[in-house]
């Protein structure tokens, strides 16, 4: 494996065995902290916490597979949360880390989910805000509705505009559709430019043969991790079951709400999510 790191910016570039490459910063002391950003997201996403963290944790920020700058060759056909799981347990095996707390939003989240119901002995917490398990709302009341709902409405018009090359087109439906309301448009330039950087990320999962897999709640029943579960006030319906099933399902589960914010609730109300992620972080370390 091949490491390189930019001194200007201090971002580092790992090269795995199989050849994937993932940046990464990382600043603090401490038990080591691995944020896991969202499907429109890098690892610049978490500017927000990385400072607050550090204060208290050796903070490791990382881009996922196709997110900037990652030059990584596009393979839809069968991307998912168990793939990039893959690509988390090689990302700490090259950083020697062996015991860890996640921090992870959206599809990060899922991932860091998925990762810990296969490794969970080098999981030493999780917080989980909005993790996309959408196949577990399909047996709730009402929850196949809510389902369809989103896959008609927005999943699928996000996948044609992709299959016809309208980008932009695509990622305004999905980061509309996901916050439930139309706010693409009104973004700054700047942001909307760093959401582009990243679309390849989201178009791999709208092109893939199992965008949102099954994860067994067998296995999540068995997780023996203290979790958070983080939502925003203004979380769209089909999150909101997802985070009350993950409820029901851990067994160490507690949740928070977080006050002024949606789906992306670490930007959207910064000093309400570090507070409540900080007070559950230290309330492991007393319980270590």
């Amino acid at each position: 494996m091949d490491r390189t790191q930019d001194a200007e910016l201090h971002l580092n570039r790992l090269r795995l065995a199989d050849g994937v490459e993932l940046h990464y910063i990382a600043q603090g002391q401490g038990e080591p902290l691995v944020l896991l950003h969202g499907g429109m997201g890098d690892f610049r996403s978490w500017g927000p916490q990385m400072e607050a963290f550090a204060r208290s944790y050796r903070v490791i920020s990382y881009s996922r597979r196709y997110s900037y700058p990652n030059g990584n060759a596009l393979n839809t056909r069968n991307h998912s949360a168990f793939v990039e799981a893959e690509d988390l347990a090689a990302l700490l095996r090259e950083l020697r880390l062996t015991s860890v707390h996640f921090v992870g939003t959206s599809y990060g989240a899922f991932v860091a989910l998925t990762y810990a119901v296969e490794s969970p002995q080098t999981v030493r917490s999780l917080v989980l805000a909005e993790p996309p398990v959408h196949q577990w709302v399909r047996g709730s009341l009402g929850g196949e509705a809510v389902y369809l709902e989103f896959i008609s409405n927005v999943w699928m018009p996000a996948t044609q505009a992709f299959e016809n090359g309208l980008v932009r087109h695509a990622m305004r439906l999905l980061f509309d559709g996901i916050r439930g309301r139309p706010m693409f448009d009104m973004l700054t330039p700047d942001l909307v430019t760093a959401i582009m950087r990243n679309a390849r990320s989201m178009q791999a999962l709208a092109l893939s043969s199992d965008p949102f897999p099954d994860l067994p709640k067998a296995c999540v029943r068995q997780l023996d991790v203290p979790t958070l579960l983080v939502s925003g006030e203004h979380a769209i319906e089909i999150h909101r079951l997802v985070n009350a099933e993950l409820a029901r399902v851990l067994p160490h589960a507690e949740q928070a709400v977080i006050p002024d914010a949606g789906h992306g609730s670490p930007c959207e109300n910064p000093v309400a999510f570090n507070e409540v992620v900080l007070r559950f972080l230290a309330g492991q370390r007393q319980r270590f």
